[in-house]
C-alpha cells in the first residue's frame, strides 16, 4: 500500500502592487503555488505604470512596516538601501511642525525608509518573483469569484489575449487596491452587504520632483508642515522627502477650500504662502524642478468591515487598500500592507489550511493593523467640514482632545514623543498612550519651552541655501 501524494495547494493573489506582492511572498511560505493576477504589464525595472498613478506622489515606509517586510523578505532593507533608498532616524532627522508647534529632533527611536514608489515596488517585486513558486499573469482582469456563499473555489479572469477563464485556488486574496470589486462579488455569491464607512476630508494633493541643491543631497532631513485643525478653515500640509539620486519629492495638500493648484507655476507659491510656515517653499527656491506637478483627489478614507460579517466564505481574504484605504497624507498604507501580509502567513501557519473558518481568522487578524491606521487617519479628517454626514462622534471628540494634548506634550518631552511615535510608526498599539505615566505626563504638558523656528541645523540651512 502506497501513500497518496498530498494535493498541491494553490493560492491566487489579485493585484501585483505592494500589497499583492507581499501577500504572494507570504503565501509562498505556506502554499505550493502562488499565482498573481495583475491588470498591468509590470515593468522589468523601476518605472511608471497605468494602474499606479499615486506613484507620482510621496511615499514613506514606517519602521512598523519595515520590520514586517524583513520577516517576509530578509535583507530587503539592505537591498533597498543599495538601490538608492534612504533611511532616516525618527525623530532625529525629522523637521516637523505639528498642530501644537515644532517637534524637537530627539534621539532615534524609530525610522522610515524613503524612496520613489517605482523604486520601492521594483525592488520588492524582484525579491518576491525570485521565488520559483510565484508566477504572474499580467494584463489580465479579475472579473469575479467562482464558488458559493459558503466557499470560494477560484477567480474568473479575462486575459488581454484570450477568452475568460477560471483559475482554481485553495485561497484567493484580493489585494487589488482602491478599485477592488470584492464587495460586489460577495453580494453576487449571495452574501449580505458588508458594513462600510467613509470619511472624506475633500483633500487633494499635488506633488513635484526636485533635484536638491548639491550640498543638500546627502543626509538632509524630512521636512513636514502640518495643519492646525483648531484654526478652523481648510487643512493644508506639505512634505519634503529626500529620496534616491539626490532628489526631493515634495507633496502639498489641502482640504475643501484650500486645495493646491495642479499648475507648475503655483507650486512654490502655495508652499511659501498657504502653509502654516514657509520653510518648504524657501527650500524649493534653491532646488531644480525635474517634473511637472502630479495632482489627484483620490484621498477618501474608506474601510470595509469584512471582519464583522455574520457569514464569510471559506478560501477568501481581502488585504491592503481593497480592505481599507487611508488618506495618503498619514503615510500608513505601505506599512499596513506589509503587516497584513505577515499576519496572513502567520495565521495560516498557526491554524493550518484545513482549519475551520481560516478565512475569517485571517480577516480578523488583518483588521488589527488596519484599525490602528484607521483611527490615526480619521482622528483628524473627521473634523473637516463635509467629511461625514453626521460629523464627529463623541468618541471622536474625546480621543482627538487627548491626542492633541499628547502632541502638545511631545513637542517638549522626549519620552512622550517616543510613545507617540511608537503608535504612528505602527510598531506598537495605541494602548501605550493610555498608561498612567503617559496620562500624567500629558496632564503636566511639555517639559521644554516651545521652539520658535524650524529645528534645522546651521549646516543644513547652509547646504539648502537658506543662509
Amino acid at each position: 500500500m502506497t501513500d497518496r501524494p498530498t494535493p498541491a495547494r494553490t493560492a491566487v493573489v489579485l493585484g501585483g502592487s505592494h500589497s499583492g506582492m507581499l501577500a504572494a511572498r507570504a503565501l509562498a511560505d505556506v502554499a505550493d503555488r502562488v499565482v498573481v493576477v495583475e491588470r498591468d504589464a509590470l515593468p522589468a525595472s523601476p518605472g511608471p505604470r497605468k494602474g499606479l498613478p499615486q506613484a507620482r506622489h510621496a511615499h514613506m515606509l514606517w519602521s512598523g512596516g519595515v520590520l514586517a517586510m524583513e520577516e517576509l523578505l530578509p535583507g530587503i532593507t539592505g537591498v533597498l538601501r543599495e538601490a538608492g533608498a534612504n533611511r532616516r532616524p525618527v525623530t532625529t532627522d525629522i523637521v516637523a511642525l505639528g498642530s501644537r508647534g515644532w517637534f524637537r529632533r530627539w534621539a532615534e527611536s524609530h525610522h522610515v525608509i524613503l524612496a520613489g514608489r517605482d523604486l520601492l515596488d521594483a525592488t520588492v517585486r524582484a525579491g518576491v518573483l525570485a521565488d520559483p513558486r510565484i508566477e504572474v499573469v499580467e494584463r489580465a482582469e479579475a472579473v469575479g469569484l467562482s464558488g458559493t456563499e459558503a466557499a470560494v473555489t477560484g477567480v474568473r479572469i479575462r486575459p488581454h489575449d484570450g477568452p475568460e477563464r477560471t483559475v482554481h485556488a485553495d485561497l484567493v486574496v484580493d489585494a487589488s487596491g482602491r478599485g477592488s470589486q470584492a464587495a460586489r462579488w460577495l453580494i453576487a455569491l449571495g452574501l449580505p452587504p458588508a458594513e462600510r464607512r467613509e470619511v472624506d476630508a475633500g483633500l487633494a494633493y499635488a506633488s513635484r520632483l526636485y533635484l536638491a541643491p548639491a550640498a543638500a543631497r546627502d543626509g538632509f532631513p524630512v521636512v513636514n508642515v502640518q495643519p492646525d485643525r483648531r484654526e478652523g478653515g481648510p487643512g493644508r500640509a506639505g512634505f519634503l522627502l529626500p529620496i534616491e539620486e539626490g532628489r526631493w519629492i515634495v507633496t502639498l495638500c489641502g482640504t475643501r477650500g484650500g486645495r493646491p493648484s495642479p499648475e507648475n507655476d503655483d507650486f512654490v507659491r502655495f508652499a511659501r504662502e498657504d502653509l502654516r510656515h514657509p520653510v518648504i517653499g524657501e527650500l524649493l527656491e534653491g532646488a531644480e524642478p525635474l517634473s511637472d506637478v502630479a495632482f489627484t483627489r483620490t484621498t477618501v478614507n474608506r474601510r470595509h468591515f469584512y471582519e464583522r460579517m455574520p457569514v464569510w466564505p471559506a478560501n477568501f481574504a481581502v488585504l491592503g487598500d481593497a480592505l481599507a484605504a487611508f488618506n495618503p497624507v498619514y503615510g500608513h498604507g505601505l506599512a499596513v500592507a506589509a503587516q497584513s501580509a505577515l499576519l496572513l502567513r502567520d495565521t495560516v501557519r498557526r491554524h493550518g489550511w484545513a482549519a475551520p473558518g481560516l478565512s475569517r481568522l485571517i480577516q480578523k487578524a488583518v483588521s488589527r493593523p488596519v484599525g490602528a491606521a484607521w483611527d490615526l487617519a480619521i482622528g483628524q479628517d473627521v473634523f473637516y467640514p463635509g467629511a461625514t454626514e453626521q460629523g464627529p462622534t463623541l468618541r471622536d471628540r474625546l480621543v482627538t482632545a487627548y491626542v492633541d494634548r499628547l502632541m502638545h506634550t511631545a513637542t517638549g518631552n522626549g519620552r512622550i514623543a517616543r510613545r507617540v511615535t511608537d503608535v504612528t510608526s505602527l510598531e506598537r498599539g495605541a494602548g501605550v498612550l493610555l498608561t498612567p505615566s503617559v496620562m500624567l505626563a500629558a496632564a503636566v504638558g511639555p517639559l521644554k519651552p516651545a521652539l520658535t523656528a524650524p529645528p534645522l541645523t546651521a549646516e543644513e540651512r547652509k547646504a539648502a541655501g537658506l543662509d
